[in-house]
């Protein structure tokens, strides 16, 4: 039997609210540690507790981190779940369960592993009776890293991490850990072929989840006031501001230079926030579709009265209240057109958690800077599950606080400005805070037709060249929003463009492509709207462009056909929504469904196999839209402050 190291995935089927969380993310961090690239994701139903859940830890000696469909590890401690489970198990996989769960096993093509769980605990005197359950699970934990050969003293480190020194609580699993271990080695004969072994491929990289790398970013971006309402799975982005805040904003005389505010509804939390947003704080709140959809009107008036405010977006599956703790990029086009009337969004789309970091700050500058909502679309499985990550890095320029008039600014022009005159041909105002001391300073904001004074106004001319100025604003934030990133292959023959959490499996399907089809391929990565220059640059070069996205309309490929018709015949969509994050199988499946042989077009729907249900063509748009060139605006800026 072949060693089979560092290269395989693992999964733990429990029930929710047992108490496994702190167990299986001490296997991730375990072997994160021995220096493995892995990731996490958590598959939790959406009631309290009781229904199955399941932990996913893929170990990848080549790095990859997005979703397998196969597991060839199965843990089963969960009797609702263990027929599953064991069906689960990929064939020469391994099948480790609780022995108390009597139940058949008919299958002769995997390792099968019993582990004495409750029997280990009752014998432990240091576990508390109500302790046993939890403490419980610990005891795969050992079982396993003896099985495999995951080191104990990165064990050992990986609860002190997470128990923050805690002696009793470290000692306590740690013995249930060295118990399962031990139990193990005197009584389990090893009959898989999974190890994992020591590496040096972690090194300086951390792991974090993207709601706290968004959490510290917009904390390190100046973040003043946060107004918010729980919902899955933007929450935890909040309750990370509340950690963190007290470490990293305070002052010497012991008071807050912050308030984090939970608000009654969503209604609020962002009425909330645009009137800290007005009033000169850099603010912000975080949601996912169902309260954003209660936040439109709000985010229009604050589209309408040019008013800087950050809204985080955590997309979950909808419509309606659709699967809560199941991921999607399914609200693009939403928030894109949010807002009745005509609206058009900032929206930035991290890619990874580094970026939820970067994105975090980088928000508020480009919020302030062109006065306007800007939306920060992340996922379920960005947010709340775990990724290696470089470390985050303090902001390297000045905020942007973007054109503020202070006193001595109004001095100087000598009351000659208006709150919604564009001086600069960007279409981008001036305005003052509440505070300023001028006497020229004031103004009334209005989210009813108003002229370049802020004055009340009906008039049909007034209104269409008010509206004619937010639209040149739109074009100037083409300068201002972060670059696509893109990565390159010498003799690419096809285009991929992708956004947020895909970026992983379409990395690794692009592996897959050039070492079994001999298809290569450029990548492009969007990471804003509206779109920028080497977006359209990208797409008329490649005359194969495949869309990569989680939602089933295609909603990117619907709006890159909106604002590049002229390559609209070129767009082949690649969109699956099912709620599981990405995985390279399905977007291989879903390109080479759709591929064409250009030597030999006879020949290719011979080549190409079977088309994955799901995967499904965008409905095609064709309304073109005008570009304007601008000049670029003056800037204004402060010091960045911790």
């Amino acid at each position: 039997m072949n060693k089979i190291v560092n290269d395989f995935s693992i999964i733990v089927g429990t029930k929710n609210g047992s108490g496994s969380s702190t167990a299986n993310n001490t296997i991730l961090r375990s072997i994160f540690k021995m220096g493995v690239p892995v990731s996490g994701k958590n598959l939790f139903p959406s009631n309290i507790q009781g229904l199955p859940t399941w932990y996913t830890i893929r170990v990848s000696k080549d790095g990859f981190t997005a979703r397998r469909e196969v597991n060839e590890i199965v843990i089963a401690m969960n009797p609702d779940s263990f027929m599953r489970d064991l069906a689960s198990v990929a064939p020469g996989g391994a099948f480790f369960y609780a022995d108390d769960i009597k139940l058949p096993i008919n299958r002769t093509d995997i390792a099968v592993y019993p582990m004495p769980v409750k029997k280990l605990v009752r014998e432990d005197p240091n576990v508390p009776t109500d302790f046993r359950e939890l403490v419980g699970n610990m005891v795969y934990v050992g079982v396993l890293a003896q099985m495999i050969g995951i080191d104990l003293d990165k064990i050992q480190a990986a609860l002190e991490f997470h128990f923050k020194g805690k002696q009793k609580p470290i000692a306590m699993n740690m013995g249930a850990v060295r118990a399962g271990a031990e139990w193990a080695k005197a009584n389990l004969e090893k009959k898989d072929p999974f190890y994992v072994e020591p590496m040096d491929k972690t090194h300086g990289m951390i792991m974090a989840d993207g709601n706290t790398a968004a959490a510290i970013g917009s904390i390190f971006g100046g973040l003043q006031f946060a107004a918010w309402y729980p919902i899955t799975p933007a929450s935890s982005l909040a309750e990370a501001l509340n950690d963190y805040f007290p470490m990293l904003r305070k002052r010497e005389d012991g008071k807050h230079t912050y308030a984090v505010v939970q608000a009654e509804d969503e209604l609020a939390a962002i009425g909330m926030a645009i009137g800290a947003g007005w009033s000169g704080l850099r603010s912000m709140t975080s949601t996912s579709g169902p309260g954003l959809s209660l936040m439109t009107e709000f985010a229009g008036l604050a589209y309408f009265a040019e008013v800087p405010v950050v809204i985080w977006d955590v997309q979950r599956i909808g419509p309606s209240t659709g699967l809560p703790t199941r991921t999607s990029q399914g609200d693009l086009t939403f928030v894109n057109f949010m807002g009745h009337g005509d609206t058009q969004a900032v929206i930035l789309l991290p890619g990874d958690v580094y970026e939820c970091f970067e994105f975090g700050w980088k928000a508020f500058d480009i919020a302030e800077r062109l006065q306007t909502p800007v939306f920060v679309l992340s996922d379920l499985d960005m947010g709340m599950n775990q990724w290696m990550s470089k470390p985050f890095q303090y902001p390297d320029k000045p905020m942007d606080r973007g054109k503020i008039l202070w006193e001595k600014d109004l001095e100087e022009l000598k009351g000659n400005w208006a709150r919604y005159l564009d001086k600069d041909g960007d279409g981008i105002p001036y305005r003052t805070v509440p505070g300023n001391q001028h006497p020229m300073s004031a103004y009334f904001t209005r989210g009813t037709g108003h002229d370049e004074h802020a004055r009340y106004s009906e008039e049909a001319h007034v209104w269409y060249n008010n509206m004619e100025r937010l639209k040149r604003k739109y074009e100037t934030a083409r300068q201002y929003v972060p670059a696509p990133a893109l990565r390159e292959t010498k003799g690419a023959t096809i285009g991929i463009i992708g956004y947020g959490s895909t970026e992983a499996a379409i990395t690794e399907t692009m592996h897959q492509l050039e070492t079994e089809h001999g298809i290569k391929a450029d990548f492009l990565r969007i990471r804003a709207l509206p779109f920028t220059k080497e977006l359209g640059e990208f797409l008329s070069r490649h005359e194969q462009i495949f869309v990569v996205e989680m939602n089933r309309d295609g909603q990117m490929n619907q709006l890159l056909t909106i604002e590049y018709p002229q390559f609209a015949t070129r767009l082949k969509s690649v969109a699956y929504g099912d709620g599981m994050p990405a995985s390279a199988k399905w977007v291989r499946e879903g390109i080479l469904a759709k591929y064409e042989e250009k030597k030999a077009p006879a020949k290719a729907k011979a080549k190409a196999p079977a088309r994955r249900s799901g995967v499904r063509k965008a409905a095609v748009k064709s309304s073109a839209k005008k570009k304007s060139s601008v000049k670029s605006p003056a800037k204004k800026t402060s010091s960045r402050k911790k």
